[in-house]
């Protein structure tokens, strides 16, 4: 009896193990009595004598167990791995395990298990025996954790075969649609030539990665990848050949014309009076734009790199620092923690003013230390110059040299106002007040509401979604376990107060405040409550006045000017500037062909995007004719990314802006345009 007491506690150590690590069970392709037989007779013969009128280890208990449990595992890096694959310390139950082990080893994986049970097995038996005494059996016995439960209202066989369909859907997906569609559909997304398309950005990039998982692996672990992997990634990904994005991924994948695909597409998800903004190319007009390049000898001319400092020749710079390695004295330390500390953007309000032309002309060629404050409204204007790898391939641009130069695409500030727009918010208004709580850390299932009380005394909130100057564009009423639930109140402002707060429609389970956004004037103005509300309380977060363009805002909660990274920086900190220079269109005394840009570059800036190699805006006149190739063919010239670049924050002069600079260590705000 003690030797089993032993023996079951290991297979519950065992179990304990496996799902400490893992959050799903599985179970093989083999039979409850196959299990049993397997288990029964593999005792040595010594140790399964009858008893009574069965053998010793004969128990309906434990039959019932084993038939049941016994087929369970789990998969670790694409393997499966046995509950029955442990040491027993015995020499009674090590035959039968060893061989329940190989067994299940053998079989392939057939469900994910599924149980709304917590308890399996009996964990003992009592029989009166013929003198009055009571004897105790023991048996397997063994208890699990929540995390495997199910707690759906469907039957467990119909949640089975629900998982099972997304594993098979997936495997589908992996092996059916071939990797150049799901690039060909990353790049239509990524020059918005697809509708709707940026909708599935995220999912088609994970399915990518996915792929060259899937793909890596040996044959016999496929498979188990896709069981592994269909239980983590939810049904959206999962299915993603059933959905609309799905049909097109299968089309371009089995040959039909790109085209063809696409306004099949659309036909699905597009209103009917929708039109394209871009065309799709063919393999003709491919051909055709090939020829061209070659009759014009720009082959060479295609690659591109990030531009590097040695590429720059001295009479297109407008400023070098000259003391790219600072050493400080005295306090040197404690000016360098000034220096990287986060400094408030109010600080700056007073700072005087100097246009751009002024700044060329009579700051810039004296100064010999020039420092940029990089502030969160600056991640759309980050730049970076790009080179041609072969620097004496002709140009193909409309100016004499073959540089170019990548703004930075749709940056998001922060992990909310991602998460806002993915759920549809608008995140580009002039005044934004966004709500998050029930994130992956802090499970609360209440329902938190935003609103917001107009000046002429409207408003917005759930009840009345749409204001006179802004609207609730995101209601969460449920939240999702594990994910974090946001609402967004997007606003285009008219002079007066707007009065921000949140409210709790309704307390569910949870003990958790939420936090805040307040954005305007390219600053993101974050605000905690980490208490739990109760029914019906409403948190006061802040009031913004707009008056003519400026935005004062009193706090009710307290606030911090958020630090994002971008392209490794933080922004809220001055950033040195190793070089300055017009865009190359300007370059080698040319008037200039298009805008004139002053670009900043900064020390540290490693742009972590792949820019496109090259735009349409740049291509000489006679190269336009392939437009649409030439647009596609930029996307697929992407730029490799290199840790030696020229990367910082770039201005148009024709387009209104300002940067605030410190310039031998005066401040002075620079106005473009």
């Amino acid at each position: 009896m003690k030797d089993f007491n032993d023996f079951n506690q290991r297979l519950r150590d065992k179990l304990d193990a496996v799902l400490e690590a893992e959050d799903h069970l599985f179970v093989v392709d083999v039979s409850g009595d196959e299990l049993w037989e397997t288990y029964l007779e593999s005792f040595p013969p010594e140790h399964n004598q009858m008893f009574r009128k069965r053998r010793e280890h004969d128990c309906s208990c434990c039959r019932h167990f084993v038939r049941e449990f016994g087929a369970v595992v789990s998969i670790v890096d694409n393997e499966i791995k046995s509950i029955w694959d442990f040491d027993a310390d015995s020499g009674v139950y090590q035959p039968s395990i060893d061989a329940l082990n190989k067994l299940v080893l053998s079989k392939a994986v057939r469900d994910v298990y599924v149980t709304k049970n917590e308890k399996h097995g009996t964990h003992h038996s009592n029989e009166l025996l013929d003198d009055g005494k009571v004897r105790q059996w023991n048996h397997f016995f063994v208890e699990l954790p929540s995390k495997v439960i199910s707690d759906s209202s469907d039957s467990e066989a119909s949640v089975m075969g629900n998982l099972r369909t997304s594993k098979e859907v997936l495997q589908r997906s992996l092996e059916e649609i071939k990797p150049d569609a799901v690039d060909t559909v990353l790049d239509m997304i990524a020059e918005n030539t697809l509708y709707k398309g940026e909708e599935w950005a995220r999912q088609l990039q994970a399915l990518r990665k996915m792929q060259q998982e899937y793909l890596s692996l040996p044959t016999d672990q496929r498979d188990n990848y896709c069981w592994s992997t269909s239980t983590k990634i939810g049904q959206a990904l999962s299915r993603i050949r059933s959905h609309s994005i799905g049909v097109l991924l299968q089309d371009i994948s089995s040959g039909m014309d790109i085209m063809d695909a696409v306004q099949r597409y659309e036909r699905i998800v597009a209103p009917e009076n929708y039109k394209r903004p871009k065309e799709i190319f063919t393999q003709r007009m491919v051909e055709q734009a090939q020829a061209k390049v070659k009759e014009l000898g720009f082959i060479e001319s295609l690659p591109r790199r990030f531009a590097r400092l040695t590429d720059v020749t001295v009479n297109n710079v407008l400023f070098a620092d000259r003391d790219a390695v600072t050493v400080m004295n005295g306090d040197g330390i404690f000016s360098q923690l000034m220096q990287e500390a986060v400094q408030n953007r109010k600080t700056f309000d007073n700072a005087p003013s100097i246009t751009i032309g002024s700044f060329l002309t009579n700051v810039l060629p004296t100064a010999s230390n020039i420092a940029v404050y990089l502030e969160n409204r600056h991640a759309g204007r980050m730049v970076s110059l790009i080179a041609p790898v072969n620097k004496d391939a002709p140009s193909m641009f409309k100016w004499d040299n073959g540089f170019g130069w990548a703004y930075a695409g749709n940056l998001t500030d922060s992990p909310m106002k991602q998460r806002v727009q993915f759920a549809g918010g608008k995140i580009d208004a002039a005044l934004r007040f966004s709500i998050q709580w029930n994130d992956e850390e802090q499970w609360n299932h209440s329902d938190y509401d935003a609103h917001c009380v107009e000046p002429m005394g409207n408003h917005i909130y759930y009840g009345a979604k749409r204001g006179r100057t802004g609207s609730l564009d995101v209601d969460i009423t449920r939240p999702e376990k594990g994910k974090a639930a946001v609402e967004n109140i997007a606003i285009s402002p008219t002079n007066g107060k707007y009065q921000f707060f949140v409210h709790d429609y309704a307390s569910r389970t949870g003990d958790s405040g939420f936090r805040t956004e307040i954005e305007f004037g390219g600053q993101i103005y974050e605000f905690d409550y980490p208490h739990a509300l109760h029914h019906g309380q409403r948190v006061p977060v802040a009031d913004v006045t707009y008056n003519n363009g400026e935005f004062t805002m009193k706090e009710y909660l307290k606030s911090g000017q958020s630090s994002r990274e971008v392209w490794g920086l933080n922004t809220g900190q001055f950033q040195r500037v190793s070089l300055v220079a017009y865009s190359p269109n300007y370059w080698d005394n040319q008037h200039g062909i298009g805008n004139r840009h002053i670009m900043f570059f900064l020390a540290g800036a490693v742009n972590d995007e792949t820019p496109n190699g090259f735009y349409n805006e740049y291509l000489k006149e006679e190269l336009m004719e392939h437009k649409r190739v030439f647009a596609a063919l930029g996307s697929k010239m992407k730029v490799a990314r290199d840790d030696e670049q020229l990367s910082g924050v770039g201005f148009s002069t024709t387009r209104d802006g300002s940067v605030i600079v410190r310039v031998d260590n005066k401040v002075m705000k620079v106005v473009f345009n």
